[in-house]
């Protein structure tokens, strides 16, 4: 398929540039695809839309201060690096991919200082921009993200992070450290919503997917169908399994908060001898680059999804198209446009059922 089929025009005053002022305050664009209907709604309805026996599956990777600023060793010239993936280290340290701005400038062994008590020494270099760095000063490697770190705005954001993006860019229900971007479709939920959602006989059950270049790094070629995804870590726990396996043979709708969450459930399940999809318990955890288009991967674990609205040209939205329907899809983003939602990371979300 051709990139171009997944473009559409969005005013850039439509861009959230800050979270609403409470997090259930957003809007939520109702999509039932056995109707065809749409309803605008509000987040805090959410619970109107779910029956007894939902089970809702959230994503609750912690987004790091992934973004450091910082000085080359020798030059002093400025370098800043976006912490993508943790690697496994055999000679011991904290070893992390990231991409490294300007890193044609960066050599091997090149020392980076974003403190008196906290740097990175370059471990090699990769293409498009990836650098493997190791960590090194006095300060632990967590001490000197909450020191030194930014949260990661995404590049649509005009401004840079303040206070209250360590709060807002941030589930309220976030635990595993590890993100270089939130999960946005779960910023809109509080602690008083959740209560609500499992009030009327919903589930709530927790996965883990680190949040890195995977899900928004760029399509930048012409056939989507030829873009490489790039892998993120993953993790269920066996609590989490058994509830999913339980709630598909029963036959009761799985609804993923955000499209980290169906790619996790996704890549984890596989088939029995009679066809039938569960998640084993020994693919509890691995790394995925699974990729979802029209015409490509199916979807045998998920029934529904609460999404954000994404970016032209996407992968997050090529999931959503894939899911439902392109052209659908396309035709929802437009009135979505035209009742002036928000839209991205800060955005306002929308339901699909």
């Amino acid at each position: 398929m051709d990139i171009s089929l997944f473009d559409y025009k969005l005013p850039e005053e439509l861009i959230a540039q800050y979270p609403a002022e409470e997090r259930e305050g957003s809007r939520l664009l109702v999509a039932n695809r056995q109707t065809g209907m749409i309803e605008h709604r509000w987040f805090i309805d959410l619970p109107d839309h779910l029956r007894e026996g939902d089970v809702l599956v959230f994503n609750d990777s912690r987004v790091i201060k992934a973004r450091l600023l910082g000085k080359k060793e020798g030059t002093g010239a400025s370098v800043e690096l976006l912490l993508t993936r943790e690697k496994e280290s055999e000679s011991g340290g904290v070893l992390w991919e990231a991409l490294a701005r300007p890193a044609k400038r960066l050599r091997p062994d090149d020392r980076i200082y974003f403190g008196e008590d906290f740097g990175a020494i370059v471990e090699d270099k990769g293409e498009d921009g990836f650098v493997s760095v190791r960590f090194t000063g006095e300060s632990d490697f967590q001490d000197g993200l909450e020191k030194y770190g930014h949260i990661p705005l995404p590049p649509y954001i005009r401004r840079e992070d303040g206070e209250e993006d360590a709060e807002r860019y941030q589930t309220v229900y976030a635990a595993n450290p590890g993100s270089a971007a939130a999960p946005t479709a779960g910023l809109h939920f509080t602690e008083g919503l959740l209560e609500r959602v499992r009030g009327v006989g919903a589930e709530t059950v927790f996965v883990t997917l680190h949040v890195g270049l995977g899900t928004f790094r760029p399509v930048k070629t012409d056939r989507i169908e030829e873009h490489i995804m790039h892998e993120e870590y993953y993790y269920i726990n066996k609590e989490a399994i058994e509830r999913i396996n339980l709630a598909k043979e029963e036959g009761r709708r799985i609804i993923c908060v955000g499209t980290t969450s169906v790619r996790t459930i996704e890549s984890a399940c596989a088939a029995d001898y009679k066809g039938n999809y569960y998640i084993p318990e020994g693919n509890y955890h691995g790394n995925t680059d699974i990729f979802f288009y029209p015409g490509g991967n199916p979807f045998h674990m998920t029934d529904g999804l609460i999404t954000n609205f994404h970016l032209p040209r996407s992968t997050l939205l090529m999931l959503v198209s894939a899911l439902y329907d392109r052209e659908m899809v396309l035709e929802i983003y437009r009135e979505a446009i035209e009742q002036k939602y928000r839209f991205f990371s800060y955005g306002d979300a929308m339901l699909i059922i």
